[in-house]
């Protein structure tokens, strides 16, 4: 990596749209830029311009969603809406309702969210997370390389809690064009001892630092400029950061 790595938040972006050519409109509003730049992007504005939102308004709840919304104090529309985005129901408590993704992330409420989600008069409209993340970022780098011309890393990320932590953080949901997961395993500690464990979740650690730019509430910077940052690792997606079923060892 580079000695010096700087975060620069992409000023000047619309509101974005079901439709919405997202790449032309990152790519208007982006400095000059060179390859192996890194961009991060929240997922809200590519969930956006995949129209992933739903209108609460048209979901039936099923006897499963009403149980648990009664458990939880959920709207039983929303918990709908989770259920058809999860393969698991972790946990279940007031206020709480935990599962896993149909991606594989563990997370609240599915990642569908409400927060700076425009409705039109009459909709309660909430989003979703991408159809598949990291084909999401696949495309937008694909995108992006034909109007600049040049290869830049894509993350999408969004805001997670943690286990046994409190606060948010952002990680990588998806991610293209870099090494998300950077396996050390066998190289030699300052010691001379060979590390055993050592595996650097690379994306999600870029994430979480451009979530300091783009914040967590109203200051509207969905996209993020990481420059200076140089990698040696093969790339891999996202994907590559969901531990595997068979590794839980907290289910």
């Amino acid at each position: 990596m580079g000695t010096s790595i700087s975060f620069n938040a992409l000023q000047g972006l619309a509101e974005v749209g079901a439709g919405d050519d997202l790449a032309g409109l990152l790519a208007a509003a982006m400095p000059p830029v060179a390859t192996n730049d890194i961009l991060v992007v929240a997922q809200k504005i590519v969930s956006k311009a995949e129209a992933r939102s739903v209108d609460l308004n048209t979901v039936s709840p099923s006897p499963r969603a009403q149980e648990l919304a009664t458990i939880t104090g959920k709207d039983p529309r929303l918990v709908e809406l989770i259920l058809a985005e999860s393969s698991d129901v972790l946990r279940a408590l007031p206020n709480i309702l935990i599962v896993r993704h149909r991606l594989g992330y563990v997370m609240a409420n599915a990642g569908i969210d409400r927060s700076n989600v425009p409705s039109a008069t009459g909709e309660e409209r909430v989003l979703l997370l991408p159809v598949d993340a990291d084909a999401s970022a696949a495309a937008l780098r694909k995108a992006l390389r034909s109007r600049l011309g040049v290869d830049l890393g894509i993350i999408i990320s969004d805001s997670f809690g943690r286990p046994w932590r409190n606060g948010v953080v952002n990680v990588a949901l998806g991610a293209a064009g870099l090494p998300s997961l950077v396996d050390r395993r066998g190289e030699p500690d300052r010691c001379g001892r060979g590390m055993e464990v050592t595996q650097v979740a690379l994306a999600d650690a870029l994430a979480a630092a451009a979530g300091l730019v783009m914040g967590e509430g109203a200051e509207g910077v969905p996209a993020v400029l990481v420059k200076g940052f140089d990698w040696s690792a093969p790339e891999c997606a996202a994907s590559a950061l969901i531990r595997p079923l068979a590794e839980d060892l907290f289910r």
